[in-house]
């Protein structure tokens, strides 16, 4: 199998469109990381990803009649910009099939390159039915963005040029995983040339259908993906890339959105260039994959890394997003809840014990007569500190949470320090994630029972594909049954805030 593969990558077609890009040194992150990584730049293909190799050598591989007649796909992003790049290359027709939540960029992007872009669904999965219909209804030829021989084989040139660009030691190769189209190829050269070298696929933590996949040893269907990497949000994994994947794939690391985001800022100190979401992942797995192993009778020092960084679309105004969150994700930045006595001098001994660190927020809440409460966040330096310093705060009598790795406060809490309102009776605390798209918040405004009192509720636009709100409900008891048939028929991902502390003492 191996063997055919090898074939097929050696001899695909992919340079009329795609350059070889470069494998690039990571000096600071190297140092910092005590081994030596390499990014492979990706994100300079004319499209600003990979996904162009695997589309053009697709399409370079159908006869002329089925050129003439013209292909179709679906897609939110990449893959459309590959496809529409190939066909304008090849001189063919090419229909886009795209849900309706894509944002404007993406759209423009694909029709500039002469793609025919219609917009259909809410999600991937429609839009990728509505191609088949399409497909059969204008025989046209399908383009998979993943689960295909000839596009595996495409995305297959990035292991070959790897190798050719570093021929001394490797121990490991990181790819991020979607579909499986881009890690299968590399996966099946190297493994066929280079057997010695790990080949470690990443996954966001709400979108790792091939780690569950591979675990259960079959095909694993999310109910439901995470959007901020959006270019690997993938509910179902091919059939070709799973069959690659069981054979050659050595380990899938999961990462969080935090994670993620701090490698962004990892790329970006080293080239001054920024990635999407997605194509930061191999970065995020490979720190991810150091720093597990340094309790380990075996850690991970001196080796060689390649990271594929895999693509660069990425929508400017979720920057700010990112930069929010890389602090927790490099373990820079470390958020507290502290409660404080109502009664003098119990501020000014609370900012002692905060010391000389750097504050990154610090917002005070007077609660009642006898306490008070402090939202504060503070730069760190490793990621054991925020339990020193919470044992510091505890040891001089203030109660204390550590609120780093909790959503609701770094999402929304960090925006809202409040106090409760006596009229917030029969209040449920619910986040929620919806795609970003005009009309969202008043579809999930309309589906709800009119008697249903909304008693808090925040949203802030992070300029990503996803958004973020947090909804205080004031529902009756007796009305339970209803509330939970509203949220399975909602289709939002949801979490039941109602307990979290953090809530709790600020809200």
């Amino acid at each position: 199998m191996a063997t055919d593969y090898l074939q097929k990558i050696l001899t695909a077609r992919v340079y009329d469109v795609a350059v070889e890009s470069p494998l690039e040194y990571a000096p600071t992150l190297s140092e910092r990381m005590d081994n030596q990584i390499y990014f492979k730049r990706e994100d300079i293909q004319s499209v600003f990803s990979f996904k162009l190799r695997g589309a053009y050598n697709k399409m370079a591989h159908l006869s002329p009649a089925q050129l003439k007649r013209g292909v179709i796909c679906a897609s939110a992003g990449n893959h459309a910009q590959g496809v529409a790049l190939a066909a304008a290359r090849l001189g063919c027709r090419a229909v886009i099939v795209m849900p309706t939540t894509t944002p404007p960029v993406k759209i423009e992007a694909v029709k500039a390159r002469g793609g025919e872009v219609v917009l259909f669904g809410d999600s991937y999965t429609d839009a990728y039915n509505h191609a088949i219909t399409l497909e059969k209804k204008h025989k046209l030829t399908f383009v998979h963005p993943f689960d295909d021989p000839d596009v595996i084989a495409g995305q297959g040139t990035i292991g070959m040029e790897i190798l050719r660009q570093h021929q001394g030691p490797i121990h490991a190769i990181f790819a991020a995983i979607g579909g499986g189209g881009l890690i299968s190829g590399v996966a099946a050269y190297v493994k066929a040339v280079r057997p010695d070298i790990k080949i470690i696929g990443v996954q966001s933590t709400d979108s790792d259908a091939m780690a569950r996949s591979l675990k259960a040893g079959r095909r694993i269907t999310l109910p439901d993906v995470g959007l901020f990497c959006d270019g690997t949000a993938v509910k179902l994994v091919g059939e070709e890339t799973f069959r690659l994947a069981k054979m050659y794939v050595d380990e899938i690391i999961t990462v969080d959105t935090d994670a993620v985001c701090a490698a962004l800022k990892d790329v970006f100190t080293d080239t001054r260039s920024i990635l999407e979401p997605s194509g930061a992942l191999a970065v995020a797995g490979a720190k991810e994959y150091i720093e597990r192993s340094q309790g380990s009778k075996k850690p991970i020092r001196g080796e060689t890394l390649v990271t594929i960084a895999c693509g660069a679309n990425m929508n400017f105004d979720r920057l700010r997003f990112v930069a929010e969150r890389a602090e927790v994700g490099e373990a820079r930045e470390a958020v507290f809840a502290v409660t404080i006595p109502e009664e003098r001098g119990s501020f000014k001994r609370f900012c002692e014990q905060v010391g000389p660190r750097n504050v990154t927020e610090f917002v005070y809440r007077i609660s009642d007569s006898r306490e008070a409460h402090v939202f504060v966040g503070v730069q760190i330096s490793n990621r054991d500190e925020p339990g020193k310093i919470l044992k510091n705060f505890q040891k001089h009598g203030f109660r204390a949470l550590d609120l780093t790795h909790d959503e609701l406060a770094k999402l929304h809490i960090r925006h809202l320090v409040g106090g409760k309102s006596p009229l917030a009776h029969d209040e449920l605390l619910y986040r929620f994630e919806f795609p970003e798209r005009p009309g969202a918040l008043m579809r999930f405004l309309d589906s709800m029972a009119p008697n249903w009192n909304i008693s808090l509720f925040h949203y802030r636009n992070q300029g990503g594909d996803v958004g973020r709100i947090l909804v205080g409900l004031q529902v009756p008891k007796k009305e339970m049954k209803a509330f939970r048939e509203f949220l399975s028929t909602l289709g939002y991902r949801h979490w039941d805030e109602s307990d979290n502390p953090a809530y709790k003492l600020f809200l």
